[in-house]
């Protein structure tokens, strides 16, 4: 038993030292620092973008003294921040293929708040489908690991027994819960950051509620819910296009809408084109084109 422990603590050690160098101290709030994950060799630190309080007098670190920084995007959606260090040389995270970690699997939570990493251990202890954020961003999948999470350790990856990153370590994300941004989205905010600096979203600039359809309704369309529209905003794409105070949601762009996190969800991607929403007004069904908005 001595030496399945021992192994199992050299293996946890060994995974800490590989994903040591690959985490990085980020001072950019008053308070305690934060930490960040080493994204390119030349510099390009991720974060959380919630501890990125200002966006001057940012600073980095691995180890040794800190170096300036800038801030080169941040999506308060995902609470993900792209940074530049004036640093080279650096060892870019490595990270586990996508569908690799199953519920139960030993995580580590790794933070670099001060001079040397730190480490927090746990499983995880939840994996789902994909969920969007209160921030109206959908991510790929739900990831939650049962690790504390100290001061200073948002931004900093969660990683596997391989030291392998599986995503970004966040407290801001859900109240009384820390879920984990997937590596896949994490990967995907960095590379639209990187190219442009933000992140676009679309919105149609209406306020919607679940509501249930009428019985023939329902059977034709094959689903019992729609989005009333409770709100239009003055001026917005919905009024542009011709949406009604009343108007019932079905779909959007062909693909049903039941409930709220289906009409965000389509929304995220298609800032600036132009779709087509069914509705329901009146008893019966009707398309309207739209130009989708866009919020960054």
């Amino acid at each position: 038993m001595a030496d399945v422990l021992a192994e199992l603590s050299d293996a946890l050690a060994a995974a800490v030292a590989s994903a040591g160098d690959s985490v990085a101290r980020v001072e950019a709030r008053d308070r305690i620092p934060a930490s960040g994950i080493v994204w390119s060799a030349d510099g390009v630190i991720v974060t959380a973008e919630h501890v990125v309080e200002r966006d001057d007098r940012i600073t980095v670190g691995i180890g040794g003294d800190s170096v300036p920084a800038t801030l080169v995007g941040r999506d308060r959606a995902t609470d993900i921040a792209v940074l530049r260090a004036e640093l080279s040389g650096l060892k870019p995270m490595a990270w586990a293929e996508p569908d690799a970690l199953r519920v139960g699997h030993v995580t580590l939570a790794l933070g670099r708040p001060g001079r040397s990493v730190r480490a927090t251990m746990g499983i995880a202890s939840a994996i789902g489908p994909s969920w969007q954020s209160p921030g109206g961003r959908r991510f790929e999948r739900y990831l939650q690991a049962d690790v504390a999470m100290p001061p200073g350790f948002s931004g900093g990856p969660l990683v596997d027994v391989n030291g392998r990153g599986i995503g970004m370590n966040t407290s801001a994300l859900r109240r009384f819960a820390s879920p984990t941004v997937p590596a896949g989205d994490v990967r995907r905010v960095t590379e639209t950051l990187l190219e442009h600096g933000t992140v676009r979203r679309g919105y149609l600039g209406v306020t919607p509620q679940p509501a249930k359809l009428s019985a023939a309704i329902a059977q034709e369309l094959d689903q019992e819910t729609g989005l009333l529209v409770t709100f239009v905003e003055v001026g917005g794409p919905a009024d542009a296009a011709g949406v009604l105070l009343g108007d019932v949601i079905v779909a959007f762009d062909g693909a049903p809408v039941r409930h709220i996190d289906d009409l965000f969800g389509a929304l995220a991607e298609t800032a600036g084109s132009k779709a087509t929403v069914r509705v329901l007004r009146g008893g019966k069904l009707s398309d309207v084109a739209v130009t989708v908005g866009e919020r960054t």
